[in-house]
């Protein structure tokens, strides 16, 4: 049973992130601005607007509009299951995805913060050395060839394979058969066919543990202690089946900081943050210290199996190394 003070930081979590929290309209999410990731319109929308080279459909995930292409092409291919659930295809739980990532491109998570390359800063390019962004490779590439493996694409020509960032080649699978053969309890969930709503958000979050599980950590304090409890607390906002629909998802993402932390960033008062911003962040880090504290895991449906590994018990190679 979680104690008292667990519970109440993850009500402050969820309660703040409902959709009631923040008004936002149509057109515009809670902070005034598009409602859609940033270059979403230039993004490829099907996978025939990649490149084909040597009978292969050739994505470079480590560019952010390639990136991004896929989540598009993905939501696009999906759209069918959430017709009866909202108009053009705003129901479709998949939107969380994209949201994250253009949220992470938008705040500058996705750049090298060792500064040791230009890459993500003022330009499309997406560093293999930030936390973020290789969590997010297991939250879009994994999910994306999930699909292509289980035919939601429908008749494929071609192969799909993934260019490798020039470092770290090592720390990614880049098609379907070389993630199937390193991955494929991952791949497994992924997978799942199941859209009846509130079962396909339980697979949708039971799978978005497991990549977060298999996400490096390259990252400097404090960034870094928000990155952990924030993958910490999507264990236990997942066991809420918290929907990830476009709307949903916009007005949960004003509560997120808006920039990358710094030092001087100190809780419960960071300056230039909303108060909501302030008290979400300090109950995640309440939320994951009490975890710590009292070695309790969240609900078993929200973890995903034996690929469910808790954040302490990797390496922290947060440091920069340069």
């Amino acid at each position: 049973m979680w104690p008292y003070f667990s519970i109440k930081a993850l009500l402050i979590v969820v309660v703040a992130l409902n959709p009631a929290a923040a008004t936002a309209q149509s057109d515009t999410d809670a902070n005034g601005g598009d409602i859609y990731p940033p270059l979403w319109d230039f993004a490829p929308e099907n996978l025939l607007d990649f490149p084909v080279k040597d009978n292969k459909i050739v994505i470079y995930p480590w560019n952010y509009q390639e990136r991004l292409g896929a989540y598009r092409s993905l939501l696009k291919a999906s759209a069918k299951y959430f017709v009866a659930f909202g108009s053009q295809n705003s129901a479709n739980i998949l939107w969380g995805l994209p949201l994250q990532h253009g949220w992470q491109f938008r705040t500058g998570r996705l750049a090298d913060p060792t500064s040791g390359t230009s890459c993500g800063h003022g330009n499309l390019c997406i560093s293999v050395r930030s936390w973020w962004s290789c969590m997010n490779y297991y939250l879009s590439i994994i999910p994306f060839l999930g699909a292509v493996e289980a035919g939601l694409f429908g008749e494929v020509q071609y192969e799909v394979e993934m260019l490798p960032p020039e470092d770290r080649r090592d720390d990614f699978c880049y098609s379907v058969a070389d993630c199937r053969s390193r991955i494929p309890k991952l791949m497994d969930e992924w997978k799942s066919s199941s859209f009846v709503l509130d079962d396909a958000l339980h697979h949708m979050w039971k799978a978005h543990v497991a990549s977060v599980a298999y996400a490096l950590k390259y990252l400097a304090d404090p960034e870094a202690n928000f990155g952990e409890d924030w993958a910490n607390g999507v264990d236990f906002i997942a066991a809420t089946h918290f929907s990830t629909d476009l709307q949903t998802t916009n007005n949960f993402q004003a509560f997120l900081p808006q920039r990358m932390l710094v030092e001087e960033d100190v809780l419960p008062s960071i300056s230039g943050f909303s108060s909501q911003q302030n008290k979400v962040l300090l109950s995640l880090r309440a939320l994951n210290k009490a975890n710590r504290l009292t070695g309790m895991s969240p609900p078993e449906e929200a973890r995903a199996d034996d690929l469910t590994l808790s954040f302490s018990s990797l390496p922290r190679n947060f440091k920069n190394e340069h």
